[in-house]
């Protein structure tokens, strides 16, 4: 009887030992701050949530990036119900300080540093003031919510920000560990997480781990805006080559599947809704009509090419229809450079070398390529024979279309540039079976 007695008191001990352990969840920020990390920051916040974990630490190493997944992210902490916890295990700098200050605490690594949050573009130039003034007031507020001095974290953004013995004008502040520590903007000096977990309190506590699964890796790698940059140029260029070219080729194909890659992440991250997919379909036909149906270019061309823009566009935002509360006005700039820039320079490089490309290099194989000679029964136009005659574009040479000469059509390409149809133009030259023509 003593004995079952020692059992069970000994079970209700362990018992409640086990009952106490905290839940860590831990989850990694150690690449550019932009949608895959948001993605990723997501996903473990709700995770967390869902196991009613006590805390979240963050293993950080990061030089920043853009600030609207950062802003993203610094409001999902600030939301998240288990205590956050941020390990900066070299750098947190830029979009990263902003990150961390939304944690409830933040350890460093001796070597570490925080701060230097200045906004920049792409080429690491000072953007201007207003959007300076929005990270600013970002800053500010993140520490405040986090009882931290709000000032120090403008320096971080703000060179004309002076602090005594802290700062001087002129310079962007960025805090080593030590410093943190010392001016009350981290909690301590840890090498490692376990160290940061004990300077935090939390002694008796099991870690779960965020798992990245080979889906979550490759919808992290299609949703950067580098990948969905290059994507455009696929899908575009691929309109383009493929209504250069008869019939239904590879750039159609590569045009296909880049759009099926552009939107299913999208679309699985409930970012791309079936409106904005459809709508960008419904430009694709209108292009379509456009080139093959109507002469010249009109209201058809220039909707469908506003279509498609739409539905890219639409397709990166939190939007309810064409409601963009839920949208901050940095995630609208973002959307519109993403999907705008590539397609503003894939239009200029087409304008430029498009009739060029499909005439040399490997663009060759995207048309035919076969000769029909007079020594093996084909009838052929004598070269030159049309040298200098006048004729009329029977249809928009966009380059290529049909001419009008001597009552006769024959196929015909604009020496550069686009030929409106009803346009005179005169022949300056001949490839096989192609008239070249320029506007006379």
């Amino acid at each position: 009887m003593r004995y079952l007695i020692l059992l069970l008191c000994f079970g209700f001990v362990f018992t409640s030992h086990a009952q106490d352990k905290k839940v860590v969840f831990q989850f990694k920020i150690q690449e550019e701050i932009g949608p895959a990390a948001w993605r990723t920051t997501q996903k473990a916040v709700d995770e967390a949530e869902r196991l009613k974990a006590d805390y979240i630490l963050i293993h950080m190493n990061t030089y920043g990036g853009m600030v609207d997944a950062a802003d993203s992210i610094r409001t999902k902490l600030l939301n998240a119900k288990p205590i956050v916890i941020v390990f900066i295990d070299n750098n947190a700098a830029s979009a990263g300080a902003l990150i961390s200050i939304a944690c409830d605490s933040i350890y460093m690594r001796k070597s570490a540093s925080i701060g230097a949050a200045t906004v920049v573009n792409q080429t690491g130039e000072v953007v201007p003031d207003k959007y300076q003034s929005y990270m600013r007031a970002t800053m500010r507020a993140t520490a405040e919510s986090t009882g931290r001095d709000p000032k120090i974290a403008e320096a971080m953004v703000d060179p004309a920000v002076y602090i005594e013995g802290i700062i001087d004008s002129g310079k962007v502040l960025t805090f080593t560990s030590s410093e943190a520590l010392r001016h009350g903007f981290s909690n301590g000096t840890a090498e490692n997480i376990h160290e940061a977990l004990a300077l935090a309190g939390v002694k008796n506590y099991t870690v779960v781990k965020q798992q990245i699964t080979a889906l979550d890796r490759l919808i992290n790698f299609l949703i950067s805006p580098a990948v969905s940059g290059i994507l455009i140029l696929v899908i575009m260029g691929g309109i383009y080559f493929e209504l250069q070219t008869p019939g239904v080729g590879f750039p159609l194909l590569a045009a296909v599947t880049a759009a099926v890659l552009y939107f299913a992440p999208l679309y699985l991250e409930g970012l791309a809704a079936n409106w904005e997919i459809l709508v960008f379909a419904a430009g694709l036909i209108l292009l379509g009509i456009e080139i093959f149906v109507i002469p010249g270019f009109g209201v058809a061309g220039i909707a469908g090419i506003a279509a498609i823009l739409t539905g890219l566009i639409f397709s990166l935002l939190q939007n309810d229809g064409f409601d963009l509360q839920m949208t901050g006005s940095v995630e609208i700039f973002t959307a519109l450079t993403t999907v705008l820039i590539p397609f503003t320079v894939l239009i200029i490089f087409l304008l430029l070398y498009g009739d060029k490309l499909l005439q040399s290099g490997p663009f060759r194989r995207l048309v035919l390529q076969d000769v029909q000679d007079a020594a093996a029964g084909y009838v052929v136009a004598t070269q030159n024979q049309y040298l200098g005659r006048k004729a009329q574009a029977v249809t928009p040479l966009r380059p290529t279309g049909r001419i009008q000469l001597e009552g006769k059509h024959h196929e015909a390409r604009a020496e550069s540039g686009f030929i409106e149809a009803g346009t005179e133009v005169e022949v300056v030259g001949q490839e096989r079976f192609e008239l070249i023509v320029r506007k006379s």
